[in-house]
Formats: C-alpha cells, sequence, structure tokens
C-alpha cells in the first residue's frame, strides 16, 4: 500500500545516536523513520518536501528515548502496508523496552506458529524503525540476525535499552 496521490508528504532530516534519521510524514501523521543506508528505503523523491513543522512531537519523544527517559512512543503514525505486515507491527509494539521477542514467538502470538519466516519478512519492511521496535526481534537462539539499519546499530539500540550500551563500541 502506499501513499495516494493526493496525500501531501513531508520529510526532515534529525539527529542521533545512531546516525541521521529521515522521518517522513503522510498528510501530517509519521509515515516512515529510515536510517542512512537502511535496506527497504524508499527513494528520497517519494519523502515530499522537506519539512521540519509536522514532527515536532516525533523528535520531542525521540530526544527524551535517547537520553534515556522514554520508554514507550505514543505518536499517531500512518503505517502502510498489508494487513499482515500491520498486524506484525503492531505486535512489535506491545515488545517491553529491553526485552526481545524471538520471530517463532511473534508468529505464534499473531496465531501462525509456522509463519516466522513471513514474520521476519514484514519485520524487515517495517517503515518505522525505532519507535515500532524491529530491533527487538533475535533469532530463535536469542541471537542477532538480520536488521535493515545493520546489525551494529540492532546491537546497540538493544544495548543501550539494557543499560549495558557502555560496552559496545560507538560507530555513528
Amino acid at each position: 500500500m502506499t501513499a495516494t496521490p493526493s496525500a501531501t508528504r513531508q520529510h526532515t532530516v534529525v539527529d542521533s545516536p545512531y546516525g541521521p534519521l529521515t522521518l517522513v510524514a503522510t498528510d501530517g501523521v509519521l509515515a516512515g523513520l529510515y536510517m542512512a543506508g537502511q535496506r527497504h528505503r524508499p527513494p528520497e523523491e517519494t519523502f515530499g518536501a522537506p519539512d521540519p513543522r509536522p514532527f515536532g512531537p516525533v523528535v520531542e519523544q525521540l530526544d527524551a528515548y535517547f537520553a534515556g527517559g522514554l520508554r514507550a512512543f505514543d505518536l499517531p503514525m500512518h503505517l502502510a502496508g498489508t494487513p499482515f505486515q500491520r498486524s506484525v507491527w503492531a505486535e512489535l509494539t506491545r515488545i517491553p523496552y529491553g526485552e526481545t521477542r524471538s520471530y517463532g514467538e511473534l508468529a505464534a502470538l499473531l496465531g501462525k506458529p509456522g509463519a516466522s519466516r513471513a514474520v521476519g519478512l514484514a519485520n524487515g519492511k517495517n517503515p518505522i524503525g525505532i519507535i515500532v521496535p524491529c530491533h527487538r526481534v533475535v533469532g530463535a537462539s536469542g541471537g542477532l540476525t538480520g536488521y535493515g539499519g545493520g546489525l551494529d546499530r540492532k546491537q546497540r539500540l538493544l544495548a543501550f535499552e539494557s543499560g549495558t550500551e557502555g560496552d559496545v563500541p560507538a560507530l555513528f
């Protein structure tokens, strides 16, 4: 599912401890958060005009999260995807801060215990990284597996949330 031709799209770029983040809004509602070099990042020309105005609350909550003072985001979001993708992304938002789930656990929670690969594919296409915490999904053995923003960022985000970030070298 993509934005309708009449939808107004805007974007801005903000700094973060994990590199620049491109925020994209559709009709004033957050529709994308993309990291530099992210896999499945849409083409820049689809982001709309540069305009920081729709992103005040998003930036405030990201700043609070990165400062360690926010553990759950409360923002309106426009998550464009298939019904299955949206169900996976909704389940991601239920993974508590500092915890992880495996792809298989998410598939079981969705009532589709044999769909761990499909969950992984949907997870990888999450358009609003960090806020919809796809970094909290790990392999069945607990090991780090794919992450659209790169395994180094995933490792750092998980370490940040578990309070062990000082043990992971900063790359950005």
